[in-house]
């Protein structure tokens, strides 16, 4: 570990004015509400909304979420330009890996809060880690660029000064969603001193014309993403094509970001989701007004991150990889697959619980992964 660049980190704790919460209340009073869709298949349930916005307006707690987060060390930086939130919780034990933890969309740092404490503080002081979560740019506290070109190859890059101001010299790097991405295009421009990825799931696909030669199961996985674009992902093409006409509506009406948001931490979970996990993700979506800015992140990556899921792309990543496949998750890709992109698999494990949002749905199973595939590295 080299010297931190101290004058680099301002100390940072979240404050939402009352006025804020009490805003929302009101706008959720006044909520418009469609009619009950005519049949199954046309998006997220009437009742469902309703419900999640009742409790949202009379039973939900912010308070209790800002306080949580606010437990963790924080800091603004400066990274390539843009200021960037990011929570920095060092463990007391001697010889902790560094460790940079990504997230993705719709998810935030809140996402991945409750993994701090047992990756800090293990049972066995050998597996504990220095962690690091930044906040995606345009999301959460995060500025939001006011200029085209901030994908996930210019993130990484932010995230690889982001590990040299804190003074690390070696670190690992894991996440879900975007974080996969990143994580990966990290390990591509900082190979010397990422010491290994971990990624749920590794993105990768079947090699062109190998149609005849699947698996069962890999049969069965492609199948459930071509479904999966089929049936539900509009959203993507949304964010792709036209994330500032959906922001008008979204960072106005609580209830749309909620309905927006809800729909995928719902369909996309192994149905472990709490009422409360998922509005601390739409209630810091809502605060922050970063709905049109989050989905900007697709117009940048997403066309090169689908050449990856569908196998067209498979450039190597040349450090020492772990995985992570949960039943519910789409894409689900086969080891021989990920092999193809990530030629050092040191640790692959595939679980029979659990989905997009491992670290709130079996934070445990998650924890677990990456404590065995850092022991190969550290």
């Amino acid at each position: 570990m080299s010297d931190v660049d101290r004058s680099a980190l301002r100390p940072y704790r979240v404050r939402v004015p009352r006025g804020d919460l009490t805003d929302l209340r009101r706008r959720l009073a006044r909520t418009r509400w469609p009619e009950p869709a005519p049949a199954p298949g046309h998006g997220i349930a009437l009742d469902v909304v309703q419900d999640l916005c009742g409790y949202w307006a009379e039973g939900y707690q912010w308070r209790v979420t800002q306080w949580r987060l606010n437990t963790v060390p924080q800091y603004m930086v400066t990274l390539d330009g843009l200021d960037f939130h990011v929570l920095h919780a060092r463990s007391r034990h001697p010889g902790a890996l560094p460790l940079i933890l990504t997230h993705g969309w719709p998810g935030s740092v809140l996402e991945l809060l409750g993994l701090v404490s047992p990756l800090i503080d293990p049972p066995d002081p050998a597996d504990a880690f220095d962690v690091v979560i930044p906040s995606l740019p345009g999301y959460g506290f995060s500025a939001k660029p006011a200029e085209p070109g901030w994908g996930i190859t210019r993130i990484a890059g932010a995230w690889a000064e982001l590990m040299a101001k804190l003074g690390y010299s070696r670190y690992g790097a894991a996440g879900s969603d975007w974080g996969t991405s990143i994580s990966s295009e990290l390990a591509l421009r900082d190979p010397d001193h990422v010491a290994g990825i971990h990624l749920v799931p590794p993105l990768a696909g079947p090699e062109p014309g190998s149609a005849g030669d699947l698996t069962d199961a890999e049969r069965a996985a492609l199948d459930t993403l071509i479904e999966r674009g089929r049936t539900s992902s509009a959203y993507s093409e949304i964010h792709r094509t036209a994330s500032q006409t959906a922001g008008y509506s979204l960072v106005d009406s609580p209830a749309g970001l909620c309905a927006w948001m809800a729909e995928k931490m719902l369909a996309w979970s192994d149905g472990g989701l709490t009422r409360d996990q998922i509005l601390d993700q739409v209630t810091l979506y809502w605060l922050t007004g970063t709905a049109a800015s989050s989905a900007r992140l697709y117009a940048e990556s997403i066309d090169q991150v689908t050449g990856w899921i569908t196998g067209k792309a498979a450039e190597p990543v040349p450090v020492p990889v772990g995985a992570s496949i949960f039943p519910a998750e789409v894409p689900r890709p086969s080891r021989r697959w990920a092999e193809r992109r990530y030629p050092d698999i040191r640790h692959w494990s595939e679980h029979d619980r659990g989905g997009h949002f491992p670290a709130l749905e079996v934070p445990d199973l998650l924890v677990d992964d990456l404590r065995t595939f850092f022991r190969t590295v550290r």
